[in-house]
């Protein structure tokens, strides 16, 4: 038997489990694992510039491709509790992440040691397992545990923690015969499939609403095949958003109270049933109001976790099951039932949602100085083709971005969700870039959001990880100055300042240019809306020569509001700005407008 430090053990064992590449920051307490990483080969490592970053960018790198389970490793005490943040957002979007942490001498842990802090502890509310290991002999049980629970059931992140004496512990441990425990996924029964597909049959009205598990169970093909023999429409949350081109005739549009489509709030209300797939009702998809939601509908629930089956509210029935397996079974039966002519006929219904696509759109042309957002996202869907992955976290932008821009397949849009944080948007962009070099992709930021984590941007100019990031600048912070008006209040929320040492930006403060080429980035500042469409042409250039990322910052009108509900109540919709009445409003749309 091969004998080696516990922490090249740990290495070796990463690599059988298909990781190939990590983010993070080394420390004395994490060292040995470092020197295991570097004489094992084998895993490519980024140097993050914040632990937090090295966290959003493992989170970026698994959202990417099926299969893929990013690392972040720290060492111990401020470096785990700054990944604390992603491996939160990781649990909220079920997403799999490693998170490795260095930790003090395992005879010191309780005296008060420098930097000794019990980091398993504080993680275990945000992850499916944290774990301080004692003995060196488990660490390879440790890491064969931790990857399959990330795996099985609902997905999701795994910290663990290893003392110093720990890692360069040597055990008995033999690489050629490691071999990963089997994933455990639920799997729904054909007597479960054929009853949800009764509720089906019975309705008039019914849509598919796809979640992201459909995604991450890399379903989204059998989800649009199924759709397509029972010809239902199909709404896309925002964490499933790709799982059917926009462009679909059976797409929709989204629903919800903030990132919704006018056309896919109409639709839904007037369906009477709905199929949740690998969805968890999040209450900017249904709203507080849950009796608008529900009233005059039934519901069917598939989702791959037992307990988040009636944690919203109870549904008609209910199926704990994996996605894949679940829509395996759809299809199957629907198949059947097409053969034998029991599938109603939907064309009347599908033609009313596209009837609904082609006259209730907002208007996005706007030729106004200072810019409107609206006419950002416009000229985004003109310079961005669909094999564009979209990365972005929370804030006006995203809700803006996420009514009015287009994707077209799964895993193009990667928006962190549940969690939300501010700053996430640059190192997840990261992950994403590394994960796949071989497609644009372009980021989304509002100023706060953007300024969170912008030294994370210099770690994309050392490694030479090229992508295009949007920030859309109106010196305020948007989505909460936009939630104080039912307040009455305009407070702690405007971030304008005349800078000193750029006077030609008026009020609005950070000469984000500079900063970004002092970080050893390419930016292009753009004041008037004519000139977007260039801009976005000149950055995809200079990433590509460069191999750097390339901020087009758009300098907005100070005050816009974006559509959203200020009644968390999915029918009640305010809408701020004129909406489209001649095709000129919205020139990309997918469907031109109709009058």
């Amino acid at each position: 038997m091969a004998r080696m430090t516990a922490a090249r053990a740990a290495v070796e064992i990463l690599k059988r489990e298909g990781v190939t590449d990590a983010f993070g920051v080394p420390g004395a307490a994490i060292n040995p694992f470092y020197k295991a990483l570097q004489e094992g080969g084998g895993i490519s490592h980024t140097l993050a510039r914040h632990v937090e970053g090295a966290s959003h960018m493992a989170e970026g790198y698994t959202r990417t491709q099926p299969g893929n389970i990013g690392v972040c490793i720290g060492t111990s005490g401020p470096a785990g509790t700054d990944m604390i943040t992603g491996l939160y957002s990781a649990i909220g979007d079920s997403v799999p992440i490693l998170c490795i942490t260095g930790q003090a001498p395992t005879h010191v842990i309780h005296k008060e040691d420098f930097q000794a802090v019990d980091i398993a502890s504080i993680a275990k509310p945000v992850t499916k397992m944290a774990v301080t290991v004692l003995e060196a002999a488990q660490v390879p049980g440790v890491f064969q545990q931790a990857f399959h629970l990330m795996r099985s059931g609902r997905p999701g992140p795994v910290l663990i923690d290893l003392p110093v004496d720990v890692q360069l512990t040597e055990i008995e441990f033999d690489p050629e015969t490691y071999e990963p425990l089997p994933v455990y996924r639920p799997a729904a029964t054909r007597a479960q499939i054929e009853k949800a597909i009764s509720f089906l049959l019975d309705s008039e009205r019914p849509v598919i609403v796809a979640g992201g598990g459909v995604i991450g169970a890399d379903a989204a093909d059998l989800l649009v095949e199924f759709a397509e023999l029972t010809r239902t429409p199909v709404i896309p949350t925002l964490m499933g958003w790709g799982t059917l081109p926009d462009d679909h005739e059976l797409n929709a549009g989204m629903v919800g109270v903030q990132t919704s489509h006018r056309y896919g709030n109409a639709t839904f209300l007037e369906s009477d049933f709905v199929l949740g797939i690998g969805n968890r009702w999040a209450n900017r998809h249904t709203g507080y109001k849950l009796d608008v939601y529900r009233q005059g509908r039934k519901f069917v629930h598939v989702d791959i976790e037992p307990t988040q089956i009636g944690k919203i509210f109870p549904p008609d029935y209910g199926v704990v099951s994996d996605a894949k397996a679940a829509l395996e079974l759809f299809v199957e039966v629907a198949e059947e039932l097409k053969a034998a002519g029991r599938l109603p006929d939907r064309s009347g219904w599908v033609a009313s949602t596209r009837e609904r696509r082609a006259t209730l759109l907002r208007r996005t042309h706007f030729d106004d100085v200072p810019m409107k957002p609206q006419r950002v996202y416009e000229e985004m869907n003109r310079a961005f083709g669909p094999d564009t992955r979209y990365v972005t976290t929370i804030g006006l932008s995203q809700i803006a971005g996420a009514q009015m821009l287009h994707v077209y397949r799964p895993r193009h849009w990667i928006n962190c969700g549940q969690a939300g944080p501010l700053g996430w948007t640059i190192p997840a962009a990261i992950g994403v870039a590394k994960a796949d070099p071989d497609s644009p992709v372009v980021a989304l930021s509002g100023d706060y959001d953007f300024q969170f984590m912008i030294e994370e941007l210099a770690v994309a100019a050392q490694h030479r990880i090229p992508y295009v990031h949007v920030l859309v600048n109106n010196a305020y912070l948007g989505l909460i100055r936009q939630a104080q008006i039912g307040l009455d209040i305009n407070f702690q929320v405007n971030l304008e300042f005349e800078n000193i040492n750029a006077p030609e930006l008026g009020v609005y403060g950070v000469d984000h240019v500079k900063v970004v080429e002092g970080l050893g980035c390419k930016a292009i500042r753009v004041t008037e809306p004519d000139q977007l469409g260039a801009a976005f042409e000149q950055a995809k250039k200079l990433a590509a020569e460069y191999r750097v990322p390339v901020v087009v910052e758009a300098i907005l009108e100070r005050i816009t509001n974006i559509s959203m509900s200020r009644t968390m109540d999915i029918s009640d919709i305010s809408e701020f700005e004129d909406l489209a009445t001649e095709p000129g409003h919205a020139p990309t749309a997918i469907r031109p407008l109709k009058v």
